[in-house]
């Protein structure tokens, strides 16, 4: 019966949406600052994921002058809380939602802490060009001049336009708009917390219209890499961080634990010490793939050294342009479909 009503109210939905000829947004909250609450609007502190979409929705009314927007709750946590089983919960329900036509693009609310990394997770397996957006806040939704209300308007405009079609995941923030691979948090407390260092901003979003400057080129023909629809988990992938003096007693203890792999946040082009470097190589003879990224937060890591970090002899991987926490997400993909590093490296040059 549950399930006629949910058919029914759909129908009405797509019925009402096309007579007023609006597109259709569903807004998927996962919680985050955006549905953060304080008591004291003019402290800092607060508890993430607090308010509900319906609420969320409530401050943009306007809105339902540009679209016909529906909410629904996945999750209400802090974006420091994301797991994958949420990733692969995302995924499915928006490759459910395009494949069933019930929306036109799909806004997600979310932390800023981990919003990259969703947003990377969701590009490599999101099986449709409709547009998906994430947004969120860095302000909690009570604070005093909350910034929630603005980007999530701002985030269902972004989706609701047929010019973001084919981009592939993006991510609306304060007004810039950034596709998921090269996108990275790069403040603390900024309102304007998010840039992509390598590429720059795709286009804005102001006054209620997109612009966009450059179009992003990492869409692999404008579907999904790696389909997570018969999966329930991924391979256990942990990052090691690399600065001066560093010991090798936290990569020892990933090799000890059997992981599926290793991604070192290296220093400079994907370099470490001695001891880490010593480790790397019990890694690679036991058959765990490491693959060389960077703490720093542009360039690329590049293969073909001759020297110390010679791939070709130690046996690792590199992580061209991708930053250690979206290495990670492309590495347990990865290792779904294949363990031939030769085919895993290939795929960071790709994806």
């Amino acid at each position: 019966m549950k399930k006629l009503l949910l058919i029914f109210f759909c129908s009405i939905w797509a019925f009402y949406a096309t007579a007023q000829n609006l597109p259709r947004i569903i807004v998927l909250s996962t919680g985050g600052t955006i549905a953060g609450q304080q008591p004291n609007t003019e402290k800092a502190g607060y508890v993430s994921g607090k308010i509900p979409i319906e609420e969320l929705l409530k401050n943009i009314p306007s809105i339902t002058k540009k679209a016909i927007v529906q909410g629904e709750q996945i999750a209400s946590i802090g974006s420091y809380d994301m797991t994958v089983d949420i990733w692969i919960k995302l995924a499915r329900r928006i490759n459910e939602i395009f494949a069933k036509n019930e929306a036109d693009g799909v806004v997600i609310t979310h932390g800023t802490d981990t919003q990259e990394e969703t947003a990377y997770f969701l590009n490599l397996t999101v099986q449709s060009e409709k547009p998906v957006v994430l947004t969120g806040a860095m302000r909690p939704a009570t604070a005093i001049s909350a910034d929630g209300s603005q980007n999530l308007y701002d985030a269902i405009i972004v989706a609701s336009d047929t010019s973001s079609k084919g981009k592939g995941v993006l991510l609306c923030f304060n007004e810039n708009i950034y596709d998921a691979k090269n996108v990275v948090k790069t403040s603390m407390t900024n309102l304007d917390a998010f840039s992509s260092p390598n590429t720059g901003a795709l286009g804005q979003v102001y006054d209620s219209k997109v612009f966009y400057n450059t179009q992003t080129l990492n869409r692999h023909g404008g579907f999904a890499a790696f389909d997570v629809s018969k999966l329930d988990s991924l391979p256990k992938v942990e990052i090691v961080y690399a600065y001066a003096g560093a010991s090798n007693i936290a990569i020892n203890a990933f090799i000890d634990n059997n992981v599926a792999g290793i991604i070192i946040a290296g220093t400079g082009g994907g370099s470490f010490d001695k001891a880490i470097l010593e480790s790397v190589k019990i890694a690679g003879k036991k058959g765990i793939p490491v693959v060389r990224s960077s703490r720093v937060v542009s360039g690329r890591v590049t293969t073909g050294y001759v020297g110390v970090f010679d791939d070709s002899k130690l046996g690792t991987l590199v992580s061209d342009n991708l930053n250690p926490q979206k290495a990670r997400i492309l590495l347990m993909l990865a290792l779904t479909r294949t363990g031939d590093k030769k085919k895993i490296q290939e795929m960071f040059f790709r994806y």
